[in-house]
């Protein structure tokens, strides 16, 4: 057996590998360098360009582009109609957006369980927490896997029909651009879905985020709130315009706009999207592959309805089988410089969320899983060499911990 690197033995490799990073090649660059020699740098042509793009990837009749994902999910809950005295159904196991887009409005978040085999929200229990305030359930793609879209639509259709209220499913697509459900695009099966751009995505613009819908009420109100409510459009404006400079504030919004030089970055990292769905799916399959063998790991399962493009790749622990926790394991492998990160501390245990009256307990298979989870590295440029690292680092450590 191998002496671990934390005990004085030799590391698996001798430079840190990160859980995520950015590419960026010279097109990156140069489309960038383009719009900062010849371009407007806000509210320009890119902007238009990306969100065309956005539609044509995936099929929606609308895409609005925005500073980052937070606001787009903040911008699909107000053009919902969320406000005070409203609830929003989502997932413990996300990032505080997914639930802080609620409190913005407002209105306050509602914790529905996991499927503790997927780690996607649960429709049943998304269906149990519904009551007569409930005006939106924002169902987070947890990796890049898609969510049980036509349960929670039905869920959402049906509750909203006999309730006489219409409940909205705002699909949190940070982690999932490129996957497909049932052969169809996340992006346009949702009333409305949010990506993100953020450096560890998929795609990237260093920041930056979209709100994707079928819906051309809810596009006009998405335009709208994302420049402080204000409108050019001689079809909304309430008075008489004084000339061609004219505009007016008709409703409260926020800047929420996303740079041209933005655009351009997520615009030319589209062009590699299907290059980097390629890789991250080949790396998954590897880790799949060599932690299925391993009895002391347990691997996220995935609905045959999704194609999914991997944001994350997370490796359970089954605790029983190891005489280390999570915490160990994390350390350890850290030493070999395979360097993990957690997905998610689940929201409600956040101080803030705990001062708002949320306790543990809500939400059991959320909490179990968070206790045995850690992110391993999963990014386009990771080599063979090392996927085979991580994988060398993981079964060293698994080793030296079985029972």
């Amino acid at each position: 057996m191998e002496k671990l690197a934390a005990d004085g033995g030799t590391p698996v490799r001798e430079t840190k590998l990160y859980y995520g990073h950015q590419y960026i090649d010279e097109a990156d660059v140069e489309a960038v360098a383009q719009v900062l020699r010849y371009q407007d740098l806000t509210c320009g042509p890119k902007i238009v360009e990306l969100e065309q793009r956005l539609c044509a990837l995936t099929g929606a009749q609308y895409a609005v582009a925005c500073s980052s994902g937070t606001a787009a999910l903040h911008l699909a809950c107000m053009a919902a109609g969320v406000h005070k005295g409203d609830e929003v159904i989502t997932t413990p196991i996300t990032f505080a957006a997914s639930a802080n887009c609620a409190l913005y409005c407002g209105a306050r978040p509602v914790f529905a369980d996991i499927n503790p085999e997927t780690y996607n929200i649960s429709p049943k229990s998304v269906e149990m927490h519904m009551s007569g305030d409930t005006r939106a359930v924002v169902a987070v793609d947890y990796t890049g896997q898609a969510v049980e879209l036509d349960e929670l639509l039905e869920i959402c259709e049906s509750f909203g029909a006999r309730s006489g209220k219409r409940v909205y499913l705002i699909e949190d697509g940070a982690h999932s651009i490129g996957t497909r459900y049932k052969g169809r695009s996340v992006g346009s099966i949702a009333d409305m879905t949010t990506f993100s751009f953020h450096p560890v995505k998929t795609v990237t613009g260093g920041e930056g985020g979209a709100v994707l819908t079928n819906s051309g009420e809810l596009y006009e109100q998405l335009v709208l709130l994302r420049a402080h409510g204000i409108t050019r459009q001689p079809d909304l404006l309430e008075r008489e315009p004084h000339g061609a400079w004219y505009y007016e504030q008709i409703g409260l919004g926020f800047n929420y706009r996303m740079t041209d030089i933005q655009a351009a970055l997520i615009i030319s990292q589209l062009d590699k999207l299907p290059v980097f769905q390629k890789r991250r799916k080949e790396i998954v399959a590897r880790y799949n592959e060599a932690f299925l063998a391993m009895p002391e790991l347990f691997v996220q399962k995935e609905i045959p309805e999704s194609d999914t493009t991997r944001h994350l790749y997370i490796l359970r622990i089954r605790p029983e089988c190891l005489s280390a926790d999570r915490k160990q394991i994390f350390d350890a492998l850290a030493a070999e410089n395979i360097c993990c990160n957690v997905h998610y501390i689940p929201v409600y245990y956040h101080p803030y969320y705990e001062k708002l009256g949320y306790h543990k307990g809500l939400c059991p298979n959320a909490e179990k899983l968070y206790e045995e989870i850690l992110s391993l590295p999963l990014y386009y440029a990771m080599t063979d060499g090392d996927v085979e690292d991580v994988i060398h680092a993981v079964r060293k450590v698994v080793e030296h911990y079985r029972i």
